[in-house]
């Protein structure tokens, strides 16, 4: 579902070039849990970015779904990251003036879907994620693991074919974060994409799919029975 074929990134940072992805060859199938680990500077956000349709590699293919969404534009490329990936970010990116049931909805909104659909997506995911009663609370008012959990809701609230977490545990104490962890592993059971960016080599060992990265490249790419 997920091919990227030669794909390289390469950033100008003053009169320097930095070849921040560098000939990347990659396929994901469908319910793959993947962790991609590596030093700062790897490539790891980068990746996670292409994958992700917020940046546009220099030379390659991105395939997704068997479409190349390498050349879109930015109207489609925001519907397609609309419509089959979300993203779970270590620092939450909810929007503080609205509440956790407003920040759920919010990609439903922009997305055109009626008000009683919304309304009843909301419910559900707020039921099934422990935050019924936190529904009306702004993101100053719920603990890091309620923001996360909020977080992920937003994100799975359109039923996306890729999730893309990157160090969802790392502003969390270790036992939230392990909550977490596995609120995001349960979810693999819907046939979603796991794709997990993490320093963590412990949490990177979870995933049913470990790539290591090193200064742009793939330095190795191993399989564990789940």
């Amino acid at each position: 579902m997920i091919e990227l074929q030669n794909v390289c990134r390469t950033f100008i940072v003053g009169d320097q070039k930095v070849e921040a992805l560098r000939d990347i060859n990659l396929s994901f199938g469908a319910g793959e849990y993947i962790s991609i680990m590596g030093p700062s500077g790897s490539g790891k956000s980068t990746m996670l970015n292409m994958l992700g349709l917020l940046d546009r590699p220099n030379l390659g293919t991105y395939l997704l779904d068997s479409g190349n969404v390498t050349d879109l534009n930015d109207e489609q490329l925001a519907r397609v990251r609309r419509e089959k990936i979300g993203f779970v970010f270590q620092s939450f990116h909810l929007v503080p003036r609205l509440t956790a049931a407003q920040n759920v909805e919010l990609p439903m909104i922009l997305a055109g879907i009626p008000v009683e659909e919304r309304r009843a997506r909301v419910q559900v995911l707020m039921q099934n994620y422990g935050l019924s009663d936190r529904a009306d609370h702004r993101p100053d008012q719920l603990s890091g693991g309620q923001r996360q959990r909020v977080a992920i809701a937003r994100a799975t609230v359109m039923n996306p074919t890729v999730l893309l977490a990157d160090e969802p545990t790392g502003n969390l104490d270790q036992a939230t974060g392990w909550e977490v962890l596995k609120l995001l592993e349960g979810l693999l059971a819907q046939g979603i994409t796991l794709v997990l960016v993490t320093h963590d080599a412990e949490i990177g060992a979870r995933a049913h799919r470990q790539i290591h990265m090193l200064d742009g490249r793939i330095l190795s790419d191993e399989r564990q029975t789940p």
